[in-house]
């Protein structure tokens, strides 16, 4: 059953009139507030299945990036370093501390940034489907964005929403030019950057995602992922320091739709669950 918002509106971040919505009551969890990022394109309406999935269990916010769904594009240049920016400053608006942060492909990427340029709004972080480096998609994921163009967006959603606030054809393909450039020359974090950030860290990805699952698991032990000790005792005594999930069968989009089984895992990442461990003999 769908859920709706407790509060939502659009606030003045950074040049933007940026939208936002909110399930639950901030300050009053015992939980920390979990923001989620969509993807390139995505509005706040794509994330209802994972905002069902969490918000029985913490509050959830979720915000429309520049020229995505209710918040309309400017002048403004776009860059993952940016979006970050803008999501902490969203964070700060609503007085929130600090946050658990989801992000999903180019969400994932400002999730990213945000943990490495504002460390201390971010509790912990999951990147589902997303990259660090533009090198971790597969090229023919790259050369299908350089494809794109305003007819291939006609008459959906993406463009629907964009021209009930900006009913401009050439601001659609202004946006659009944006939007190419952003994912084609995505980011490049380093591996020292990435074993900078304090935030302890999930790695989501699907074996037959853009993103190459080497870079995944290159990810996974930048952020600490790998135990020693479990291997030599063959069992988990501590919760580990980064997690690692490749569904099988999975591309980029169908990731997407997998909520029902990836938001346990998640949720048990964010609350630090202790692994269990059968019993054998």
């Amino acid at each position: 059953m769908a859920i709706k918002p407790s509060s939502d509106g659009h606030l003045a971040i950074n040049g933007l009139s940026l939208y936002h919505e909110v399930f639950g009551e901030l300050g009053e969890a015992t939980t920390s507030p979990l923001l989620l990022i969509p993807g390139s394109f995505m509005g706040t309406g794509s994330m209802k299945s994972w905002v069902s999935a969490f918000a029985g269990e913490r509050t959830v916010i979720v915000f429309d990036q520049q020229g995505h769904g209710r918040t309309p594009d400017t002048p403004r240049s776009m860059s993952y370093e940016q979006f970050a920016d803008d999501a902490a400053a969203l964070l700060r608006a609503l007085k929130v501390e600090r946050a658990d942060v989801m992000g999903y492909s180019q969400g994932g990427g400002v999730a990213l940034q945000l943990a490495l340029r504002h460390p201390a709004l971010v509790g912990k972080l999951v990147s589902l489907s997303a990259t660090y480096r533009k090198d971790g998609w597969y090229p023919a994921a790259l050369e299908g964005i350089e494809g794109l163009n305003a007819a291939a967006f006609a008459g959906t959603a993406v463009e629907k929403a964009f021209k009930e606030h900006t009913p401009d054809t050439t601001a659609f393909d202004a946006y659009l030019e944006k939007m190419k450039v952003l994912g084609i020359n995505d980011q490049n974090i380093s591996d020292a950057q990435m074993r900078s950030i304090s935030a302890r860290t999930m790695v989501i990805a699907g074996d037959a995602d853009g993103v190459q699952p080497e870079h995944a698991l290159a990810m996974f032990r930048l952020r600490g992922g790998g135990d020693e000790g479990a291997a030599a005792a063959g069992m988990l005594e501590k919760a580990p320091a980064a997690r690692l999930v490749i569904l099988p069968a999975t591309s980029h989009v169908g990731i997407f739709g997998e909520s029902a089984v990836l938001a346990p895992m998640v949720s048990a990442f964010l609350d630090d669950a202790t692994p269990s461990t059968p019993g054998l003999f």
